[in-house]
C-alpha cells in the first residue's frame, strides 16, 4: 500500500473517531503512532521509536518528550504530542524548543494527532527555529503534501536532502501565508504598491482608502476569473454535454469566491459527475436534496444532510487513480474506478451507506 493510501485510511479514522479522542494519550494511541507507522517506523521497537525519551534541561530533571525516533542508532526526530484540537501555539513550541536544545535531534514534530508541525535548526545550529518549515494536516492534504512528507519516511530519509529543501519549504510556506493574508485583507503597503502603478495623482488618505476597497475587490475578481478559467478548460477537455451543464451550475454556485476557492480548491468535472450519480442512487430511498457535496484539497466528501459526521462517500480522484471510499455500516469499502460511471455498479453499497442514517433517525 502506498503512503497516500495509508494516510487516506488514517484520515478516515480521524474523521470517525475525533469526537471520542479527548486526551493526549488517546491521540497518541489512535493517531500519532499509526502516523509514524505509516511512515515506515516500527512503533513496537523501542530501539527505533523511543517512548518517554529523557530530555533533561539544565537544572530541570525528568523532562521527557513523548517520542524520539532513532535512525542508525542516532536520535534524529523528537515528537511532542498534545490533545486533538489543541492550539499548537508558541507555548507548546517553546516546550519542544527546550527538548530540542539538549538532544542531538535534527528535527522536531509538534502534533495533536491530526496536524503535524515540523521544525529544525535552519537559522541557528542546535537551536530550534521559532517557525515550523512544514505542516501536514491529515484532514486537509494533497499529493504535493504527501510527496513532501515522504522525505521523512524511513525508507527515504536522507538528512542532507531534507535540510536542502527544508529552508525553501519554510519560506515558501511563510510567503504563501503572507500572500493569502494580503489577498484577503490588503495592507497599506500592498495597496500603495499597486495604486502607485495605476494612479498618477497624489495618494492622499481618501485616495488610499478608496484604493483599499478597490484592491480587495480586484483580488477577489482575479481569483474568481482564475477559477472559472480552470473550470472552462476542464470542461472543454471533457467535451461532454453533461460536463457543460455541470459547468454552468458549478460556476453559478461559485459566482462569489468562497474561502475554499482562495485556498486553491476546485471541484473537478469528475467529482461533479460522481456526486450526481450518488445523488441519483440515493434518490431511490430518500430526498436527493439531502445528499450534499463538500470539497477539500485532498478529497471530495459526499455527506448526508451536509453533516461531516454522516459521510456517504469520499472521492479521491487523482491523475492516475480514481478511488471511492463508501462508508457502509460495517466499515469502509474502497473501490478503484476505471470510469466514473462504475459507481453505479456499487449502488447497493451506496444505498446501505445512506440507509444507516435514515434508520438512525
Amino acid at each position: 500500500m502506498e503512503l497516500v493510501d495509508r494516510l487516506s485510511n488514517l484520515s478516515s479514522r480521524v474523521m470517525r473517531q475525533r469526537d471520542s479522542v479527548g486526551t493526549e494519550e488517546a491521540a497518541k494511541t489512535a493517531f500519532v503512532l499509526p502516523f509514524l507507522q505509516a511512515l515506515g517506523y516500527d512503533v513496537f521497537n523501542p530501539g527505533e521509536v523511543v517512548p518517554e525519551f529523557t530530555a533533561d534541561h539544565g537544572v530541570k530533571k525528568g523532562e521527557k518528550v513523548d517520542y524520539a525516533i532513532k535512525l542508525d542508532g542516532q536520535i534524529m526526530v523528537l515528537v511532542e504530542c498534545k490533545p486533538l484540537g489543541a492550539d499548537l501555539d508558541a507555548k507548546y513550541a517553546g516546550q519542544l524548543f527546550r527538548y530540542f536544545g539538549v538532544t542531538d535531534a535534527r528535527f522536531a514534530i509538534l502534533t495533536d494527532g491530526a496536524r503535524y508541525l515540523f521544525y529544525s535548526d535552519l537559522e541557528r545550529a542546535n537551536r530550534m527555529d521559532e517557525r515550523s518549515f512544514f505542516e501536514f494536516d491529515l484532514l486537509d492534504f494533497n499529493e504535493t503534501r504527501v510527496d513532501e512528507l515522504e522525505q521523512f519516511a524511513k525508507a527515504h530519509f536522507d538528512l542532507d536532502n531534507i535540510l536542502s529543501t527544508a529552508s525553501n519549504l519554510k519560506y515558501r510556506r511563510a510567503l504563501k501565508a503572507e500572500i493569502a493574508a494580503e489577498l484577503k485583507n490588503p495592507g497599506e503597503d500592498f495597496v500603495k504598491l499597486f495604486a502607485s502603478r495605476v494612479y498618477s495623482g497624489r495618494l492622499t488618505s481618501s485616495v488610499k482608502e478608496e484604493f483599499t476597497g478597490l484592491t480587495q475587490e480586484a483580488c477577489r475578481e482575479y481569483i474568481r476569473d482564475r477559477v472559472n478559467d480552470r473550470l472552462k478548460t476542464a470542461f472543454e477537455t471533457d467535451g461532454s454535454d453533461s460536463a457543460a451543464a455541470d459547468a454552468k451550475e458549478s460556476v453559478s454556485v461559485n459566482a462569489e469566491p468562497s474561502e475554499s476557492k482562495k485556498d486553491g480548491i476546485v471541484t473537478t468535472p469528475e467529482e461533479w459527475q460522481a456526486y450526481r450519480i450518488i445523488q441519483a442512487i440515493a434518490a431511490q430511498i430518500t430526498d436527493p436534496d439531502r445528499i450534499a457535496m463538500r470539497d477539500a484539497k485532498s478529497y471530495c466528501a459526499i455527506l448526508f444532510d451536509d453533516n461531516n459526521r454522516r459521510p456517504i462517500c469520499r472521492l479521491h480522484f487523482g491523475v492516475q487513480k480514481s478511488i471511492v471510499t463508501i462508508f457502509v455500516p460495517d466499515g469502509e469499502q474502497r473501490v478503484e474506478l476505471e470510469k466514473i460511471t462504475d459507481i453505479y455498479r456499487h449502488a447497493d453499497e451506496v444505498g446501505r451507506a445512506v440507509k444507516q442514517y435514515l434508520e438512525a433517525a
